[in-house]
Formats: C-alpha cells, sequence, structure tokens
C-alpha cells in the first residue's frame, strides 16, 4: 500500500571491498527515447500507478544511453533488479538534451509514478525542483548532493565514496608501473569524476613517490560522458609520451581511452589499462587485453537497495551512501605480483576501516 509517510529507513552504510566484485518503445521530448517493461505477472504498462496496489518505477538518464556499458547501463541495471524484486512496472527515458529534464521527469509524475531516478550529478537542480514539485513521489538522485536547506522528505542523493576506489586503483598503478608515468581520460570535470582523479592520483602517489599523473577532462558539452574517439585520441597521446597504465573514467569517453590502450603494443604485457564504476572485464571486453582492475562504485547495488527502501520505508535523509572498491584482476591475477596483491589489499583494508583517509578534498 502507498503512504504518505513510511516506516523503515535505510542505513547509510560504506563498504570499500576488493571483490570479484523489453516492453514497449516511444518517444519523449526533443528526441528523448522511453521504453518500458515489467516482470512475470506484474503490472504491463504506467496506466495505474495511482493505485495503491501497483508500484512504478522511472528512470532519467543524463544526456547518454542505458547501454553505456558503464555509468546509465549500472543505473538502469538496479532500476530493473529493483523492479522483479518489487514486482513492478518499469519505464527510463533516455534524455538528449539537458533542458529536456524537467520535461522527462515530469511524463512520470504526471502519471503519478512512485520512484524517479535521476541518473548523474548534472541533474541535481532538476532533480530538486522536481521533489518540490511532487511531494508524492520519491526522488533517488544518483551521484548527486544537495544544497544545504534542501528539506524534502522525498528526496535522496545515492552518492558513492569515489575517491578511495580511485585511491586503491592509483596505488595498484603506482606499484605496477615500469615508467612512473600514468593516464587518466576523463569525462567532465565534476565532483564524482574529480573525486576519481584526485584518489587515483592520491594512491599513485603514496605508492610511488617517483610517478607522474597526466589528467585530461573532457571539454564542457552534451557529449562529455559519451565520446570514445576523443577519449581513443587522448589515451594515444599519453601512450606516445611514455604511460603505461591509464584510468578510463568518464562513460563511453573513458571507454574509448580503455579500447585504445588495448590495441596498442604491449597490451597486457608492459601497458596496462582501468575502468570505472562498474566491473567493465564484463561490460567492455574489448578492453580485456589491457584491463587490470576497475575502480567500481557498486551503483546496480546501491540503486536497487534505495528503491525497494522507497517502496517500504522512509529515506534515511538527504544522502544514502553507497559502496564502492576495486573489481576482481581476473585474467591478470597471475600478472600482478603477490606482494602488490598483498600491499592493495591493506590499504583497502585501511581505507574500509577509517583508518586511512585519502585526503581528497573538493
Amino acid at each position: 500500500m502507498k503512504s504518505s509517510r513510511y516506516l523503515v529507513a535505510v542505513p547509510a552504510a560504506l563498504a570499500l571491498a576488493l571483490a570479484g566484485c523489453g516492453g514497449s518503445t516511444g518517444t519523449s521530448g526533443s528526441g528523448s527515447s522511453a521504453s518500458g517493461s515489467a516482470a512475470a505477472g506484474a503490472p504491463t504498462d504506467d496506466s495505474n500507478c495511482a493505485s495503491a496496489d501497483v508500484f512504478c518505477i522511472g528512470l532519467v538518464t543524463d544526456t547518454g544511453k542505458v547501454d553505456d556499458k558503464s555509468f546509465n547501463q549500472s543505473a538502469h541495471e538496479g532500476a530493473k533488479a529493483a523492479q522483479a524484486e518489487t514486482q513492478g512496472f518499469y519505464k527510463y527515458i533516455e534524455t538528449q538534451d539537458a533542458k529536456d529534464y524537467a520535461a522527462n521527469m515530469s511524463q512520470f509524475t504526471n502519471k503519478k509514478y512512485d520512484v524517479v531516478v535521476t541518473v548523474g550529478f548534472l541533474m541535481t537542480d532538476a532533480t530538486v525542483a522536481a521533489a518540490k514539485a511532487s511531494p508524492d513521489t520519491k526522488f533517488i538522485g544518483v551521484d548527486q548532493g544537495y544544497p544545504e536547506g534542501t528539506t524534502e522528505k522525498n528526496l535522496t542523493g545515492l552518492v558513492f565514496p569515489e575517491d578511495q576506489a580511485g585511491y586503491g586503483a592509483g596505488y595498484l598503478a603506482g606499484l605496477m608501473t615500469k615508467t612512473n608515468k600514468l593516464g587518466q581520460v576523463l569525462g567532465l570535470e565534476i565532483p564524482p569524476v574529480q573525486k576519481y582523479a584526485k584518489g587515483f592520483e592520491a594512491g599513485a602517489k603514496a605508492a610511488n613517490p617517483s610517478v607522474s599523473v597526466t589528467t585530461v577532462y573532457h571539454p564542457a558539452g552534451d557529449n562529455a560522458f559519451n565520446d570514445p574517439v576523443w577519449g581513443g585520441g587522448e589515451a594515444r597521446k599519453m601512450l606516445a609520451q611514455n604511460a603505461d597504465i591509464i584510468f578510463g573514467a568518464g562513460g563511453n569517453t573513458g571507454n574509448g581511452a580503455l579500447q585504445e590502450v588495448a590495441k596498442a603494443s604491449g597490451a597486457g604485457t608492459d601497458k596496462f589499462c582501468i575502468g570505472v564504476d562498474t566491473d567493465q572485464w564484463d561490460t567492455v571486453p574489448a578492453a580485456q587485453p589491457c584491463l587490470i582492475t576497475s575502480a567500481e562504485k557498486l551503483i546496480s547495488k546501491g540503486v536497487t537497495d534505495t528503491i525497494k527502501t522507497a517502496k517500504d520505508g522512509e529515506f534515511s535523509g538527504i544522502q544514502t551512501l553507497g559502496q564502492a572498491g576495486l573489481s576482481s584482476f581476473h585474467d591478470f591475477d597471475a600478472t600482478i605480483p603477490e606482494d602488490v596483491k598483498t600491499k592493495v589489499a591493506d590499504i583497502v583494508k585501511q581505507m574500509e576501516a577509517g583508518t586511512l583517509q585519502t585526503g581528497v578534498t573538493l
């Protein structure tokens, strides 16, 4: 049953772990695309979302696709898992232009969806405005920190300790590099990406004070996280400057960098890459020739858990803290020296225990 108040709160949990770790289609606003689906036995459309017996979940991407093999896809998969667990209806809208944020969210609120997930830091202001305008809908803003004074009880920002995942990845890179030159090919210069980048550099230099890190952010624009050609080009420049490990952190833009390293001479022997957000061994198989690990934030799990909280209980606060960590070394497990694995695991444990701080501030 739906109600205006909730009973169960999700704890703001942090766990940094070294882990192994269909429907109808249509169009919406200025080229934005939409697709909906339901689990077996669940509602097959959103015509009855206002009913107390129907649970409807909507997701709005930033300017990107739900199959980007990274950030948007992770949130999408988390929402689909929540749909299956709650026997609800799920629909997503892929935003093509930032000016359509509000219009895309209103497609869900107008039909009385229970939960709307908005994906990405750039949607912060639009999400706050939508939550104020639609107090009966719960909003989950992935990677969104809200302005001081935000008090809406139907709103929580799902945030992650990207600096810690970046630090662990950087520490590994600092121990593995032979040239003492590392690179980072990044999406837009926004806080979640900055936290990854600053954490990576801090970890690399903690492990190896002789290391230098070249960092590039994509220029501002709607394609900042969907520009693999630019990402590949920047990776080529870094490789030419003797960087032997490159961190790609920027959705499909970063994927372009990973795949460029994977094609390079020496990939997997003396040139490596590190993925981001999810275990990209699974999502970007073209990067496997160089991919030693990924700096993960467990977006799918965080989205699933927070949607279930929206259905069953009260948000714990204006922010919900998700989990982050490093993915498995996969086929490179034997390539990475045992002492390196031991040192990285120890660093991870220290961050998990709170005895090691990354020193990252924005």
